[in-house]
């Protein structure tokens, strides 16, 4: 992936990120069906790794305190099951890797709401227990609890960040690239293709469109490709309109983002309207709901862009649904709970170096950043180094790339790692 020239203060807001961030999150959320033994990811079903065929290698010293800040109780947003995804993986790494240095994990967990207040005493409870390093599933109030978490010394990591205190931040460190690596490689595959049009069909909140216009219009142009950004207010049932009005004869490519029933009405509308261009979306347009509603002749073809790769047998998908399976059998993962997996167990790998007589939050942060392409789980391959080199731009990103996979018959086909 390219680094981007412009600071990132030029680029997004911190309402932008959360809102984009929580709208592939909610997205998924909704749409996900209530199967453990697939998910939308790809058209085969995923085979189990036994958990008696795990090698057992206990943690025996003494625990350490690793703070878990999950997304759930609020009003508009709540996922628990990305917290039983991410206490799956801490009982997995303690019972099967030997912890951390051979400490077991000790999760001292935070449910914040996704408002101001919530956030606020989750970052101060991780902050009065002393934990060693806070894991954070999924948040738009990451300019509230970073500060804090920091302020105190202590490493604050997650899957993918979304404000600019996360992304920013010496001492928070995001897995994987999140939005702003799915629109990069959407941009450099529409360059490919030779592409000198594309129309962004988005839900009309004001920071999702205004950072699709700053970002995503500033990824696209610098590969000479013109970005026009179409917004559809919530709950329109018929974006015909709006759809018909946002393409041109020049338009070779349509980009959606928006939760599930954004995804199905414009989805349905590039259907009706004969749209015969590159299709591209987030994981929440892939949904078993989405696909239902559309119709498989109108997804057909659409390309999903993605930090996870939940089925199929890549090892580390296979690995990730043994260890919910487990753990944590009967939570849902056909949606975004990965994202509390891949925090636990990234952390873990992180800091599998770790000198074992020093678990203090200053080694876990020497010993995150002194790893090198580490694993991502569940992440088809990609892999993470937080030494800062990933993106330029944005310091906090240890991870580049995406999972691109493409929806045929009904059904996310054939995903690919692709990693810049």
């Amino acid at each position: 992936m390219k680094p981007l020239m412009k600071p990132l203060r030029q680029r997004w807001t911190t309402r932008t990120l959360a809102a984009v961030s929580l709208l592939a999150a909610a997205s998924l959320a909704a749409c996900s069906s209530s199967s453990t033994s697939t998910s939308s990811m790809s058209g085969s079903a995923t085979e189990s790794i036994p958990a008696a065929s795990f090698t057992a290698k206990p943690a025996s010293a003494n625990p350490i305190k690793i703070g878990l800040i999950s997304n759930e109780g609020g009003q508009s947003i709540s996922q628990p099951e990305n917290r039983e995804a991410a206490v799956a993986a801490a009982k997995y790494a303690n019972d099967h890797l030997g912890g951390i240095g051979g400490h077991p994990v000790d999760l001292v967990i935070c449910k914040n709401a996704e408002e101001p207040a919530s956030a606020r005493d989750c970052a101060n409870q991780m902050v009065e227990a002393k934990v060693s390093a806070v894991v954070v599933t999924s948040t738009g109030e990451g300019d509230i609890l970073v500060p804090i978490i920091t302020g105190a010394g202590i490493p604050y990591v997650a899957a993918a960040g979304q404000s600019h205190e996360e992304l920013t931040n010496k001492l928070a460190f995001m897995w994987s690239g999140g939005f702003p690596a799915s629109i990069e490689t959407m941009a450099e595959d529409a360059e490919r293709a030779g592409m000198k049009s594309v129309s962004a069909f988005t839900i009309d909140i004001p920071a999702a469109v205004n950072g699709l216009k700053t970002f995503g219009q500033e990824s696209f142009s610098s590969k000479g490709i013109a970005l026009n950004v179409v917004t559809i207010p919530p709950g329109t049932p018929d974006a015909t309109p709006q759809v018909s009005a946002g393409l041109t004869g020049d338009t070779q490519g349509a980009i959606v983002v928006g939760e599930g029933n954004l995804c199905t009405a414009t989805l349905k509308a590039l259907g009706t309207l004969g749209f015969s261009g590159t299709k591209m979306g987030i994981q929440g347009c892939a949904t078993p709901t989405v696909v239902q509603g559309v119709g498989a002749s109108s997804m057909e073809g659409l390309r999903v862009y993605t930090a996870a790769k939940t089925t199929g047998d890549d090892p580390e998908a296979q690995l990730y649904h043994s260890v919910i399976n487990e753990y944590a059998p009967g939570t849902d993962i056909s949606g975004y709970a990965y994202v509390g997996y891949q925090g636990v167990l990234g952390l873990v790998r992180a800091a599998a170096g770790i000198n074992p007589a020093d678990t203090s939050p200053q080694a876990f942060a020497a010993a995150i950043r002194g790893a090198k392409d580490v694993t991502l789980p569940a992440g088809g391959g990609l892999t993470f180094t937080c030494d800062g080199t990933a993106n330029p731009t944005l310091p906090s990103v240890c991870g580049k790339g995406s999972v691109v996979a493409t929806v045929e018959q009904g059904k996310l086909t054939n995903p690919q790692t692709e990693e810049k």
